[in-house]
């Protein structure tokens, strides 16, 4: 048996298309959310302008959930503080904390649940970064690192998963997962799917196989850590 779990970062538009084929394969996940950068209404996805200068995924401008629609889109999953506006865990304490717990608070009023994960933006944190979020409350805080072992030889501030959506060898580390036991946990941002089909076939084709595992369980990242 082998516990799969998944988490998406920053409350995008493509995970309006993920979260369908989430709940096509009854996937579990977990949406990390920066409340403090989505607008009130749903951006629409478009490619960068000439002469537009901005970040952008590989020219891709995908933006952001809008507020008013934060329930109906990710009301069936797991939500999480991603920060009220991506705020680095190695900002100044006072900042960071309030950063967190803004977003925090917000998702936990907007869907009447505790909100107790975290996501590290850009995967920077400090061990006092770490303490502030364990005494504030919060169960877990998510790396962008990778661990053969996934909550076993983390602590719980500095959750690592096995590896990104898109690594290359996704489907081994998968195998050597299954064949000992264990949890495989992997992470990602819709927007990185960009609007190519081929690369949402090949994400396709991922959940397809994992889900028609019986020996695969669907859990919350929340899960890991409890």
């Amino acid at each position: 048996m082998v516990k799969v779990a998944c988490c998406w970062d920053d409350g995008v538009v493509n995970d309006i298309k993920l979260i369908s084929l989430l709940k096509k394969y009854n996937a579990k996940a977990t949406f990390n959310l920066c409340t403090g950068l989505m607008p009130e209404q749903t951006d629409v996805p478009r490619w960068l302008g000439k002469g537009e200068l901005r970040w952008t995924f590989k020219g891709f401008i995908n933006g952001y959930v809008g507020l008013k629609d934060l329930k109906e889109v990710y009301g069936d999953f797991q939500v999480a503080s991603h920060g009220w506006t991506h705020k680095v865990g190695t900002a100044p304490a006072d900042e960071f904390i309030k950063d967190a717990l803004d977003a925090r608070h917000y998702l936990e009023d907007v869907f009447q649940r505790e909100c107790l994960g975290y996501a590290w933006p850009c995967g920077a944190y400090t061990p006092e970064s770490a303490k502030l979020l364990k005494d504030a409350g919060f169960l877990y805080g998510r790396t962008i690192e990778n661990t053969e072992h996934v909550g076993v030889t983390d602590t719980p501030m500095r959750l690592n998963s096995s590896c990104h959506f898109q690594a290359w060898d996704f489907m081994h580390k998968f195998q050597a997962v299954k064949e000992r036991g264990g949890i495989f946990y992997f992470w990602g941002h819709s927007y990185e799917l960009l609007e190519c089909e081929d690369l949402w076939k090949q994400f396709e084709n991922k959940l397809d196989m994992l889900s028609s595992d019986p020996e695969v369980e669907w859990i919350d990242v929340i899960d890991i850590v409890r």
